[in-house]
């Protein structure tokens, strides 16, 4: 991936995906390359909107038009589309915490909405929660406020994948985690905490792969605007995880 926009190989695996893509129903966009480009230079360089350099456009049509995207779950189709060509020999779990900026705060509760902003003695954080597959690909993403702990959101995500092994640190070792990767014959390899009576036996050889989605972290973090959350809404940094992990995981 270049630096600030889109090879021709990621723009390929993308473009049928899209609405306005030729061919299909309605308006043809002619701009629908600029403008994945203009939201991916914006959380890289991690500015305002409104200090979207001028060739992209009037930031307020590129914002309006990401959170158009947003609601009609056109990056929801990009992400999951992607990630269904997927390595299932091993994936592994893991959470990274991120600082969310005051900017961050203040969306309005319509209906009391989760917006996956936490406070803590660190401040505002928000956390993400990734399984990723064996190449390195992330394959299923959730958001929650940062003092929710890992394991929350583990089964959840375990549903929607099908690996046969299932890689997470201690912070995973709970017994109905275990009882559900057990019953679906997949391989636990999480290590037992020091308080179990009965540690179970993992292959540590496999384990040194977590180091995988340690990687996965730090090239997401590489864009600023995802390594200090300044949306105010879950929906817009939600889909902008899911953007950017598409793009990363395309080779």
């Amino acid at each position: 991936m270049r630096r600030y926009g889109l090879s021709d190989s990621q723009w390929e695996r993308i473009k049928d995906l899209l609405p306005g893509r030729e061919g299909h129903v309605g308006r043809t966009a002619a701009d629908n390359r600029p403008f994945v480009e203009a939201v991916l230079y914006r959380y890289r360089a991690g500015i305002p909107w409104r200090d979207l350099p001028v060739r992209f456009g009037d930031w307020k049509n590129v914002h309006r038009r990401l959170r158009r995207w947003c609601e009609d779950g056109v990056i929801e189709r990009i992400f999951r589309h992607l990630a269904a060509d997927r390595d299932n020999e091993y994936m592994m779990i893991d959470s990274t915490i991120v600082r969310a900026r005051q900017h961050s705060a203040g969306a309005r509760k319509k209906g009391r909405a989760d917006q996956a902003i936490g406070r803590s003695r660190g401040g505002l954080t928000s956390k993400i929660h990734a399984i990723v597959d064996a190449a390195g690909k992330a394959v299923a993403l959730s958001l929650t406020p940062g003092q929710r702990a890992d394991i929350t959101e583990a089964a959840s995500l375990l549903d929607e994948v099908d690996p046969k092994a299932f890689i997470a640190d201690k912070a995973y070792d709970a017994d109905p985690l275990i009882e559900k990767i057990e019953e679906r014959q997949i391989t636990s390899v999480i290590p037992s905490r020091k308080n179990r009576c009965n540690p179970r036996k993992i292959s540590f050889q496999l384990y040194k792969n977590r180091n995988i989605i340690e990687r996965f972290f730090a090239r997401l973090k590489q864009f600023r605007g995802i390594a200090t959350r300044y949306d105010k809404l879950k929906s817009t940094f939600r889909a902008a995880v899911q953007l950017v992990s598409a793009i990363i995981g395309i080779n």
